[in-house]
């Protein structure tokens, strides 16, 4: 088969029609940012620098997507999180003071005006430039983290799950508000012309939360933002990188284009059982365990690699990647490699 661009290498996994290889994302977010030798807090915040970056990067690698994770404080900004902004590391709330101190704070938490965020305007235009000046070979995915990831960065994960079994509807009122805001950021995120939004489910996964309870607090929300995304035409997609995640409730919620994650689902005891189950109602992304990029050798990467290819190649609807974000002061060797193994191990004959 001739070669394809990465956008139609892509399209054709995400509809399950021929391509020439394993498309392959290693997602390289903060580590991107070494390619143009910016700082991680100027990557995080300057939007023309975070865009050179994710583009260099990408041509460097011949990574077949961009997928804007800039870090999960970005959308919190809008309701005045704290923020701090390391050397070498994601940007994340100052776990000192945080914005809501007590479970009576709840009730402050109304929709805001995205443009009144600076770090969601960042993205947008982060967004705007990759369509602009690469869109046309290369999709663009844009990453929204969900509205219950987002109240945690406001409480404090571990406070707002206590707070969930002590007052509910205090948890769940101020999720709807914050829903209501992402409606509109990801409307202008829409805007720009990405081809997809990936929304980061964290809380729907047995290491965190029931998923009655998740259901209830926050997938009646993101069912209303998957409907929206649909609604427009743009491809929708989930990105979950907790132990057994729930692939069941959240593709009967969300319909996903495609599901980006690490571990196998709860229902199921492996990632090839994952694959018989489900590799005919999504597309699968992933799932190469980010800690090997910095700790495997090279035998044992490529062997990964080479690993999920031969559990989910088939019938396509596969693109190889990091079950989450690449290291951030990793050498990008390993994103090199895994291309590689992509388009020669992963071949397609048809």
């Amino acid at each position: 088969m001739t070669s394809m661009t990465s956008r139609e290498r892509i399209v054709a996994s995400l509809m399950r029609q021929p391509c020439d290889h394993v498309p392959a994302y290693p997602i390289c977010s903060g580590v991107s940012r070494l390619s143009t030798g910016v700082t991680y807090p100027e990557w995080s915040t300057n939007a023309d620098k975070c865009a050179e970056a994710l583009i260099k990067t990408t041509e460097e690698c011949g990574l077949d997507t961009f997928c804007t994770l800039i870090d999960l404080s970005l959308e919190a900004d809008a309701w005045g999180l704290d923020v701090v902004y390391p050397a070498n590391e994601a940007a994340h709330p100052n776990y000192n003071n945080p914005v809501l101190k007590d479970i009576e704070d709840y009730a402050t938490v109304k929709k805001v005006d995205y443009r009144t965020s600076e770090r969601m305007l960042m993205h947008i235009e982060v967004c705007r430039q990759l369509v602009e000046k690469k869109g046309k070979d290369v999709p663009v995915i844009a990453f929204v983290f969900g509205p219950l990831g987002i109240l945690s960065m406001l409480r404090n994960q571990q406070e707002m799950y206590m707070d969930l079994y002590d007052d509910p509807d205090a948890v769940k009122a101020a999720a709807k508000e914050i829903n209501e805001t992402l409606k509109e950021y990801i409307t202008a995120l829409m805007d720009t012309g990405v081809d997809a939004i990936m929304i980061d489910t964290l809380f729907a996964s047995g290491s965190i939360m029931a998923k009655d309870m998740w259901m209830e607090m926050e997938g009646v929300l993101v069912r209303e933002l998957a409907d929206m995304i649909h609604a427009r035409g743009v491809l929708m997609m989930i990105h979950n990188c907790g132990q057994k995640i729930y692939f069941d409730v959240q593709i009967e919620t969300m319909r996903p284009h495609a599901i980006s994650f690490l571990y196998p689902p709860d229902d199921c005891a492996s990632l090839e059982e994952c694959k018989a189950k489900y590799g005919d109602k999504t597309t699968l992304i992933g799932c190469v365990p980010p800690a090997m990029v910095v700790t495997a050798t090279d035998e044992e990467f490529d062997a990964e690699c080479r690993r999920q290819i031969d559990i989910f190649k088939e019938n396509k609807g596969f693109v190889l990647a990091t079950g989450c974000e690449y290291p951030a002061n990793a050498s990008f060797d390993r994103a090199k490699r895994m291309v590689e193994i992509a388009r020669e191990y992963g071949k397609y004959n048809d």
